[in-house]
C-alpha cells in the first residue's frame, strides 16, 4: 500500500510538552498529553526527511490531522491515559505461564484479581499463538474458554476473547464477551469479519504474516516500522470495507508475531508511527522472547522487569492499551508514569 506517513520525533511530556503546543512549538501526539517537535516526512518515491513541525509542507495537513487527533473512543474505556488489558491464557502450552490457568476455576479467580488490581479488560484465549505453536479445534478451544467468558463477564467485567476462528468469536459473544482480539487481523477464518461487522463489538486487528507455526520465516523487513504500518493499515481498510465500523477498530502491531528481536525494537522505537492510522494502540510486550534475549532472562516469568521498561516506552510512544501478565506491577509502574507524563497525580 501506497501511502505517506509523519513520522512523530522530537518527544516532549508534561508541562512542557503544553507550554510548546500551545507556542507552537510542538504537536499533540494523537491528541496529546504528549507531543512532539520534530516529522520524518515519508512517502513513496523520495528519501525520508527530518523537519521542525513548524515546517512541515503545507500539503501535508491531512497527515497533520491524523496523527494529532484523538482516536475515536473504543470499547467504552476510558480515555486520556492508557488501560490494562489482563491476559488469561487458558491453555496448556502457553509461552508465558505453562499450564497457570488452564483449569477453568484457576483462570476464573485470577480473572477476578485481575480486574481487582487495576485491569480494564480480561483477554481470554484457548489457542498457544506462540512461534511454532500448531492449531486446535475450534471445538475444543471453545471448550477451554466459554466457561471463563460466561463467569467473568457475568460478574461485569468486559471481556475479550482472544481467537482467530469465527464459530469461537460468536459463541464467546454470546457468552458475555464484548471484544474480538484477532492474531490474524481477520484474515483466518473468511466468517470472521462478515461476522464482526454483524456483532458491531470492537476489534483489534493485530500484525502477523502467515500462521503461529510458521510466522517466524516470514521474519523478513528492509524498513518493518513502516512496513508493518502499511501491512496493518491495509487490514483496517479491509475491515472497514467489510462492514466494521472506524471506531470499533484497534490495532496491534503484533510483538513476537513473525518478528525478530531487531524488528521488534525497530517497531517499539517507531511506535508513534502507527499513530497515523487514526487507531487506538494495543501493545503486548508482557514476557516476549525478545525481553529474555536482551535482558538475558530465559524463564518467562521472571521477565517483568523488561516488560515494565518496553511497555512504559511503548507508553510514551502513543500505546493506549498495554496488554500484560502482571496486572498489579504494571498498573503502579502506569500510575506512576502518568503522574510524571502529565503533571497529575490522582
Amino acid at each position: 500500500m501506497r501511502v505517506r506517513f509523519l513520522e512523530p520525533m522530537g518527544f516532549l511530556n508534561g508541562l512542557a510538552a503544553a507550554e510548546a503546543i500551545a507556542s507552537g512549538l510542538a504537536l499533540p501526539l494523537a491528541g496529546g498529553p504528549g507531543a512532539f517537535t520534530l516529522a520524518r516526512l515519508i512517502a513513496p518515491g523520495m528519501a525520508p526527511v527530518m523537519v521542525p513541525v513548524t515546517a512541515i509542507p503545507t500539503d501535508w495537513q491531512a497527515e497533520i490531522r491524523r496523527l494529532t487527533t484523538v482516536p475515536p473512543a473504543w470499547a467504552g474505556l476510558p480515555v486520556g491515559k492508557p488501560v490494562i488489558m489482563g491476559v488469561l491464557n487458558v491453555t496448556p502450552d502457553s509461552f508465558s505461564n505453562s499450564d497457570e490457568h488452564f483449569d477453568a476455576a484457576t483462570a476464573i479467580n485470577a480473572g477476578h484479581a485481575m480486574v481487582e488490581a487495576g485491569a480494564a479488560i480480561l483477554d481470554i484465549g484457548g489457542e498457544s499463538t506462540r512461534p511454532r505453536a500448531l492449531p486446535i479445534a475450534a471445538e475444543e478451544e471453545q471448550r477451554r474458554i466459554l466457561p471463563v467468558i460466561r463467569a467473568l463477564a457475568g460478574a461485569g467485567h468486559c471481556v475479550s476473547v482472544d481467537t482467530r476462528n469465527a464459530s469461537t468469536m460468536a459463541a464467546a459473544l454470546d457468552a458475555g464477551a464484548r471484544i474480538v482480539n484477532d492474531v490474524s487481523a481477520l484474515t483466518h477464518d473468511p466468517a470472521s469479519a462478515p461476522l464482526v461487522a454483524r456483532r458491531a463489538c470492537p476489534v483489534v486487528l493485530m500484525h502477523m504474516r502467515g500462521t503461529p507455526a510458521e510466522m517466524q520465516d516470514h521474519a523478513q523487513y528492509d524498513d518493518p516500522a513502516p512496513e508493518i504500518a502499511r501491512e496493518l493499515l491495509a487490514r483496517v481498510v479491509a475491515a472497514r470495507a467489510a462492514g466494521i465500523a472506524a471506531e470499533s477498530i484497534a490495532i496491534d502491531p503484533g510483538i513476537g508475531f513473525a518478528k525478530l528481536t531487531l524488528h521488534n525494537l525497530a517497531v517499539l522505537r517507531r511506535l508513534a508511527l502507527f499513530a497515523n492510522l487514526g487507531q487506538r494502540i494495543v501493545l503486548g510486550v508482557s514476557r516476549k522472547a525478545f525481553i529474555g534475549q536482551i535482558g538475558q532472562e530465559p524463564s518467562p516469568e521472571r521477565r517483568l522487569p523488561g516488560s515494565l521498561a518496553a511497555g512504559l516506552f511503548g507508553c510514551a510512544r502513543g500505546a493506549h492499551i498495554l496488554r500484560t501478565h502482571d496486572v498489579a506491577h504494571t498498573m503502579q509502574a502506569l500510575r506512576i508514569w502518568h503522574a510524571l507524563q502529565s503533571d497529575d497525580v490522582e
